[in-house]
């Protein structure tokens, strides 16, 4: 490991991969350090992305365990709404198998000239005159100060290393949705549809996944909002009633945990010397908490504006805030914003509220798929949407 890099990266996962592989192509040295000793593992994701990652990567087919062609919502009275590929959008795409898929991502960086490091965790960020110049590093039993031009915070939602930089990372209880998930063998699934279950009963404030991970094998999942979870009523007992009674003859082969935030994004993801980004930058989808592909796009943002910023010799938030900017006015940023105020809507609605949207879709010639079209019917069904069709109407407009 040496002491001085063009750009440190804290974060072995896809947006920190994706931002070394970003800023080796650019001729400059850079460093992956990763906490964990594997990359990859273990998998703490229900490892769904859409169609658009084939925007980033070119897919190799040895990272997909299943191709998801469309979408079941399920209401908590049982109304199961079809989502075709044009109604389902993001949940049309591919169910990875993570281990693979995160272990390629940073060979290709590697590849591309980037030095990693797994087993390495950051202890402490270096600041100079209120600039990030780099991170202290523990490896090997040994402790190394890291020095660089830029670091990249690539960490994962308990991001450590932007709070040591002074940026406040904390989710509120209420803004965080616990999860269990268990990869299952054994159970009766359509391999090319991913399943969402919804309802307080169910999962309150969240909802109960089952993405395919192929023939008879799937990850079941639930992420309910921390400030629901309480003895008796935590995301694991529900999961597992909802096994007993939906997949009882199921064989469990893998259990993880994990948290994702729901929040709305930092207020800012730079500061002098430092740019942040995925989850770490809390850039999870609010109401699917999906985060794979905003952190590989934010990562490879990330590596080309530190390598500009690099070669112009001028690593200062005023020239990095070329980054905030870029994502914010991105699809990806506009997408956030708009389900940050849609998730603030529908995670209040009682049960049956749920039902009768879902069964006023299902009442819609949805081969007019169309945002006005579909507004104007559900308030037409449901007139106690009236109150909130104007925030909704000028959100997906």
């Amino acid at each position: 490991m040496q002491s001085k890099y063009d750009v440190l990266v804290i974060g072995g996962g896809p947006g920190g991969a994706m931002a070394g592989k970003a800023v080796a192509e650019a001729g400059l040295s850079c460093c992956i350090v990763e906490k964990r000793p594997a990359i990859g593992a273990p998998v703490r994701c229900a490892e769904g992305v859409g169609n658009e990652i084939s925007e980033l990567v070119d897919l190799d087919p040895k990272w997909i365990s299943s191709k998801i062609e469309g979408a079941q919502l399920i209401a908590p009275d049982g109304q199961v709404l079809e989502l075709n590929p044009e109604m389902a959008g993001n949940e049309v795409g591919y169910v990875l198998d993570r281990k693979i898929f995160d272990r390629d991502l940073v060979w290709k960086a590697a590849n591309a000239g980037c030095d990693v490091f797994v087993k390495s965790r950051a202890s402490g960020a270096i600041i100079k005159d209120g600039k990030v110049c780099g991170a202290t590093i523990e490896h090997g039993g040994e402790t190394f100060d890291v020095y660089a031009d830029v670091v990249i915070a690539a960490d994962g939602v308990e991001s450590k290393f932007a709070r040591w930089c002074g940026i406040n990372t904390t989710v509120p209880m209420a803004e965080i949705e616990t999860c269990v998930q268990y990869l299952m063998t054994n159970i009766d699934i359509d391999p090319g549809l991913n399943a969402f279950y919804l309802g307080r009963e169910v999962a309150p404030e969240g909802y109960i996944w089952i993405f395919s991970k192929g023939d008879r094998t799937a990850n079941v999942g639930i992420g309910i909002s921390g400030k629901m979870c309480k003895d008796g009523k935590r995301p694991k007992d529900y999961l597992d009633a909802f096994i007993a009674e939906h997949l009882p003859n199921g064989k469990i082969i893998e259990l993880i945990v994990g948290g994702v935030s729901a929040c709305k994004p930092l207020e800012c993801t730079v500061a002098d010397g430092l740019i942040i980004v995925g989850d770490a930058a809390r850039l999870s989808d609010p109401i699917t908490g999906g985060g794979i592909i905003n952190a590989m796009y934010t990562g490879k943002l990330a590596g080309e504006v530190a390598a500009e910023s690099i070669a112009a010799g001028d690593c200062s938030k005023k020239t990095l805030i070329k980054y905030d900017t870029e994502w914010r006015n991105s699809k990806m940023g506009k997408a956030l914003k708009r389900n940050y105020q849609v998730k603030e809507i529908f995670i209040k609605l009682k049960d049956e509220k749920l039902n009768s949207i879902v069964s006023s879709v299902n009442k819609l010639d949805m081969e007019i798929f169309d945002t006005k079209y579909l507004i104007r019917e559900l308030v037409k069904y449901n007139p106690w949407l009236l109150k909130d069709i104007g925030t909704l109407k000028r959100l997906l407009d």
